[in-house]
Formats: structure tokens, sequence, C-alpha cells
């Protein structure tokens, strides 16, 4: 009888010798049997467990040093976090607020595991600060980088998730360890296909919120494995680990005219879903009404009316004098100013002469208002969403959102922004939401501090 053996080959694992075996299928054009690459260690496990013999060539690692980051001291939570993940076969995602150290939690994986390593970052900012801190703690290997126009991998490479995608399938058996940092990305039609074609037994997720409004990180437990330790932001501030915190919600009334144009479009909005039977209660329910807008045009005529209604409520006059106050209250206190759409962020950056900074900023002009930000130049920012994640900001005292969705990930992403423990640890990070009474930015803002309080609540307990 043939010998079973494994081996790798475009992102699978291929057997033979072997007619059937858990998570494998007959690959009719070789009639040997073919994996996902995420299962290898869950087919050596079987192999094992049931006394077959068999040789493995499905690993081929990239030479690697000696892994050893010399003395970093980590807090207790981090701790806990890292034994976790350990006990849990080092697999697992961990969840930590922003600013609470997920980042050194990885180095330390990486030390643990002592292998070859790949990061995967949703952007090129995260690339370049992974690479940064890696060279510090890892000064004994080259880190390598793939994206935005570099392909050089090493024993430790970061990558971006869409180079990452497309080469997983060449060098999916080349690493031990793979990190998924804001490990919530991974969930996106195919991205997901990265873990898929990864053959590393080791793997670890890293985010500060977990959860999707698709609810596709359901699957994190397969592809990743599932959430090991999670400490929430109140449980961090109360043991002075981040900075605490206040929320204030500053409802505003637009003006009458506003008002009045607000209602009529919404009133549009709102016949239309009443007489097409339409419930705005599911997932989907809003991608569904975009679909029929492309065929029926009174959908299309409700689509409209309702962003006229929104951006009225996300941009009314009465809460850009609200913000003129609030900007004259905290006078050289260091503060962010968060908008949904980049227009505002324009109007806010001409009106009050505040930098801004959005997904169009040079690289060059982002980092000299960041540094401006840090060495008090500037005293406020204005930007849309491309600071909510994977750019490392300045400590800042005050956000004041100004708009937003109502995605928790969002929020809790802008209020990570403030969190960085304080010279001061009495001094308070603090919160400002701007909402337009009587409009439906209200239930939006509900939205937002249900979420908080689902991740505070999730965070009690589970990291003990």
């Amino acid at each position: 009888m043939l010998k079973t053996s494994l081996s790798y080959h475009g992102g699978t694992v291929i057997i033979k010798g072997l007619a059937h075996i858990p998570f494998a299928t007959v690959d009719p054009r070789t009639n040997l049997l073919r994996a996902p690459a995420l299962h290898y260690s869950n087919i050596i496990c079987y192999l094992e467990e049931s006394g077959i013999d068999y040789n493995d060539s499905v690993m081929d690692l990239i030479p690697s040093p000696l892994f050893v980051t010399g003395y970093v001291s980590l807090r207790e939570y981090q701790k806990k976090a890292l034994e976790k993940w350990s006990k849990a076969g080092m697999k697992g995602c961990i969840v930590l607020p922003t600013g609470s150290g997920k980042t050194i939690i990885g180095i330390k994986a990486i030390e643990r595991v002592n292998s070859a390593t790949l990061i995967v970052v949703p952007t090129l900012d995260l690339m370049g600060q992974w690479t940064e801190i890696l060279s510090k703690h890892f000064t004994n290997a080259k880190i390598g980088n793939l994206g935005g126009g570099t392909d050089d991998i090493q024993a430790i490479t970061v990558a971006t998730y869409d180079s990452a995608y497309l080469r997983a399938a060449s060098m999916g058996n080349k690493f031990s360890l793979i990190v998924f940092d804001e490990v919530h990305h991974l969930a996106a039609p195919g991205y997901r296909s990265i873990a898929e074609q990864m053959a590393a037994p080791y793997r670890l997720g890293l985010t500060a919120t977990i959860e999707r409004e698709d609810n596709l990180h359901k699957d994190f437990p397969k592809l990743v494995g599932g959430v090991v330790f999670h400490a929430n932001p109140s449980e961090l501030a109360k043991n002075m680990h981040l900075a605490p915190y206040e929320i204030e919600r500053r409802q505003v009334k637009m003006t009458s005219q506003e008002k009045q144009e607000y209602d009529r479009n919404y009133g549009t909005y709102q016949v239309y879903l009443n007489k097409s039977g339409i419930r705005m209660n599911y997932t989907g329910a809003f991608q569904r009404l975009i679909m029929m807008s492309a065929k029926s045009k009174g959908a299309r005529q409700a689509l409209l009316a309702r962003n006229r209604a929104l951006d009225l409520a996300l941009n009314s006059k009465s809460k850009m004098e609200e913000l003129r106050k609030i900007l004259i209250e905290n006078r050289g206190i260091k503060a962010i100013i968060f908008t949904q759409h980049n227009s505002l962020v324009h109007e806010i950056s001409n009106r009050f002469f505040v930098p801004l900074i959005t997904h169009k900023t040079s690289k060059e002009e982002r980092q000299d208002t960041l540094m401006g930000f840090k060495e008090g130049r500037y005293s406020a920012i204005v930007t849309s969403k491309v600071l909510d994640e994977g750019v490392d900001v300045p400590e800042a005292e005050l956000g004041i959102i100004v708009s937003g969705t109502g995605s928790g990930r969002e929020f809790i992403q802008r209020l990570g922004r403030l969190l960085r423990p304080k010279r001061d640890i009495a001094k308070k990070a603090r919160l400002i939401e701007l909402i337009s009474s009587d409009t439906h930015e209200t239930i939006t803002s509900a939205r937002r501090k249900k979420a908080l309080t689902r991740i505070n609540e999730k965070g009690k307990g589970s990291n003990s």
C-alpha cells in the first residue's frame, strides 16, 4: 500500500495514499484528495490520532534566526492575553481598544512561536508602523515588506491584505505564524482566502472591534480561532491603562428652513417604504433598496430624498455654530473633529482655519499635519474616515463627532483616538457627539451608544 504523504500546492494540501480523510475532497483532475491549506493542522491531528504513518512535506519555511526581543515589560492584561492565546494552541483573536498595545502582544507572539511569521495589515501606513517597531525589537532580522510596490519576503514579513491576497497561494507554506492586524478586515470577500490558503498552524487576530454589521465575523473561529481575550475601554481606563473618558451627546435644533426641507424629503422616503412594504430592520434591507433603485424610478427618488434629508441633518448650520462654541470653550485643548463626508471636512477647515486630513491628503502633508498636532503648532485637526484606523495619531484630549454612521466599529475607533494615557492621569478624555434633534440621526447615535454598551459588557470577565 502506498504510504500516505502530504504536500502543498497552490493554497491547498494534497493527500496521497488515502481514499478518504476529513476536510478533504477528491480532485477529479488528479483523483487525489485535496483540502484547503487552512485545514493542514486538522489533517495532521487526524493522522496522528488514527495512527496513520505519513510523510509530510507541506511546510517549506523561510529560514529564520532566533527571535529574541530582549526585555519588554508587558502590562498585566497583555500577559493574560498572550497566555490565553498560547493555551488555545497559539490560535485565536485578541480584542483590545486602540492605544492598549496590541502590537507589543503580536511581537511577543512572534518571539514565542520563534519561526517565520507573516503580519497582514490593511494599510501602507500600518505596514510602515509595524516594520519600524519590529526592526527595533528584532535587531538580528531584516523585516520584509509586501505591498506598495515593494516585494521583499523575509522570515518576518509585513504585507497588506491586498498583496497577501494576491500572493497567498504561492507563499502559503512559508510561515508558521500569521498575524492578522485589524482582523475584522479578514471576513471581507476575497480576503478570507488569505487564511484559507495559508497552512500556518499558528494564527493571531488583533482588533479593537471584532464584530461586523454583516455578521461575517462568525467565520473567524474557523479562519483564525475564536476570541481568546477581550478587554473593554472602561475596564482598562478604570485600571489606568487607558485614559478615563466621558461621552457627551449634544442635540442641536436645525433651522426652521432646514427642518422643513428635512421633513419633506424624509417623508417622501418613508412613504415609499410603506407603499412597497420594505422594512429597514434587518441586515441587507438597505442594499435591497439600492438594487431596486437601479430599475425602479420610485425607489431611486426615495433613495435620493433620503440622502438629501440625511445631508441636511449631518451638515446643519446649527451644528457649525455649536462646533464654534465648543472650539472656543476648549481653546488650547488638542481636539480631533470627525465627520462622515469630505465635503464637510473642507467646510470646517475653511471656516475655522483647521488643518484637514482626508484620503486625498498626501503622505508628506498628513505626516506634517500630525507632527504639527503633536508639537502643538495645531490645536485641532479635522478628518473624515481616514484616521479611524491604521494611522498612529498623537495624543488628543477632545474628540468631536460632527457626523458619522451608526457603526459600532467606527465609534469605538474614534473613541480610541483619545484613550492614550495622559501625562495627568486624572485628566479625562472627552468625546462630544453633535446630533440634529428630531431627525433620524438620534437613532444613529443610539446605535453607537448601544454598540459601546455591548462591547463594554462583552469585555467584563472575559479576561479572567
